[in-house]
């Protein structure tokens, strides 16, 4: 019978990998630090999208102070290039809806068109042409942020981007153990496929400074606190980069 996986413990580190491991590093954290394998170790970027993060997108339109939200940018542009290099493999998660939004139930319209009178999913506000619409100007990742040819994009429907979508088959047949989450918004959309990752045994990591949020800053407190008491662990870009440096 193979052996299970599981974590070596200790007061200060927690080592993930187990073994085999391919390209074992040690990583600054919290609660503790860690050590990882970056060959079973994925980036997820969560909803870096115009609606959220341009000006003239939907948040924007709606009175929403969206440099909040684009702060993460210039974290992850120096970032991402660090990890592809480190063999780690680069995840666009970002709502991408139907035209016709047949397949998101009342509840999800809801949190977007709370009075029913429109603004919500699909309709044109400001420079959105759709919001959120897969294909519409609203639904493209920032400018400032490089995707490569090797990224994989995954479409989601809901706050969680594992739920009616190919991220869990995904990430399993790239053998991935260790999920890294980024983006907007950090108490959100981060959070609940972060929450959902960890429920599926994934081990998480949320990268501080990276991920942002256009939410009051008690909610981003919140959630780091949460992330590193009940869910996993968090970092961030330099303590990523002086990993990398060193595998």
């Amino acid at each position: 019978m193979a052996s299970l996986r599981r974590w070596s413990l200790a007061a200060a580190h927690v080592d993930t990998t187990g073994a085999p491991t391919v390209r074992a590093t040690s990583l600054g954290a919290l609660p503790q630090d860690l050590t990882i394998d970056l060959e079973r170790t994925a980036v997820i970027v969560v909803d870096m999208q115009n609606d959220f993060c341009t000006p003239g997108g939907w948040l924007d339109a709606i009175g929403v102070d969206v440099a909040m939200a684009a702060a993460a940018v210039d974290p992850l542009r120096r970032l991402l290039p660090r990890l592809r290099d480190g063999g780690v493999s680069v995840i666009w998660l970002n709502w991408g809806n139907r035209a016709d939004v047949a397949n998101l139930p009342p509840n999800v319209l809801h949190v977007y068109d709370a009075d029913g009178t429109g603004g919500g999913i699909g309709d044109r506000v400001g420079s959105s042409d759709a919001v959120l619409v897969a294909g519409s100007w609203g639904a493209e990742i920032v400018d400032g942020l490089d995707v490569e040819p090797t990224d994989i994009h995954v479409s989601k429907y809901r706050m969680s981007g594992f739920f009616d979508t190919a991220l869990d088959s995904i990430l399993r047949s790239l053998r991935v153990d260790t999920i890294l989450f980024a983006g907007v918004n950090a108490d959100q959309c981060v959070l609940a496929t972060l929450t959902d990752a960890a429920c599926l045994g994934y081990d998480v990591v949320l990268v501080e400074e990276a991920s942002a949020t256009t939410s009051p800053a008690f909610c981003l407190d919140a959630t780091v606190y949460n992330v590193r008491q009940c869910f996993g662990f968090t970092t961030t870009p330099a303590q990523l980069e002086t990993a990398l440096s060193s595998s």
